[in-house]
């Protein structure tokens, strides 16, 4: 493979982000009277936005709160806790910089907020990799719409065949299959099936992979 233009997803993918995730879900669920939820539990429950994580925890722990006040209380939590135990996958920042280096431009598809992406990157010394992060109120749509890949597309002037999505999830997968852009899945992340059930071209252990798969030059 050859791309001009690499998009990442971030949570799973780049960092983990569960343990600050959990912290936030479990400060909001006590807010509320109800019973904090294992981190391995939470961890199942993201990559489809705040909304849908809040929805999923309130589910779980059979809690009444309004969904949109909950989803309040826990962007208060998350928004001054968002990088103290967030942390980039071992790996990362050696690859970003293989590709960066073999001339390939790198983007950020994600369903978290634009800005705190941006924070968690700026924390993580990753935000000059990357040439735009899309979060998930960047556009009036988000993953699994096809619609926020092809905007990336049409900003960088590439092609599908000459793109490549790296995430982690089932999510990701079906972003990537319905704008026709080749799809890498990362097992470290935080996919609710069986790997072997996503569809993939190609199915990673370790970031250490990525470069030579994608610019065998740089390897």
């Amino acid at each position: 493979m050859s791309p001009a233009l690499v998009i990442f997803d971030l949570d799973g993918t780049l960092i983990d982000s569960a343990p600050d995730l959990a912290v936030s879900v479990n400060a909001m669920l006590a807010g509320f009277g109800c019973e904090p939820l294992p981190q391995e539990q939470v961890r199942r429950m993201i990559g489809d936005g705040v909304a849908m994580l809040v929805t999923r925890a309130l589910t779980a722990r059979r809690c009444s709160a309004d969904p949109a006040q909950a989803t309040q209380a826990f962007m208060r939590h998350y928004e001054s806790g968002a990088t103290s135990l967030t942390t980039a996958f071992p790996g990362v920042e050696a690859a970003l910089q293989a590709l960066r280096a073999a001339g390939i431009a790198l983007a950020v598809c994600t369903n978290k907020p634009a800005r705190i992406s941006a924070r968690i990157l700026g924390s993580l010394g990753l935000e000059h990799y990357f040439a735009r992060v899309i979060g998930g109120d960047s556009l009036p749509f988000r993953k699994p719409d096809p619609r926020v890949l092809l905007a990336l597309l049409e900003a960088f002037d590439v092609g599908p065949a000459r793109s490549l999505l790296v995430g982690d999830s089932e999510v990701d997968a079906a972003t990537a299959r319905s704008a026709d852009v080749p799809f890498v899945l990362m097992k470290h992340g935080y996919h609710r099936g069986p790997v072997a059930d996503i569809r993939c071209i190609a199915a990673l252990e370790s970031f250490a992979e990525l470069p030579p798969l994608v610019s065998p030059a740089s390897a």
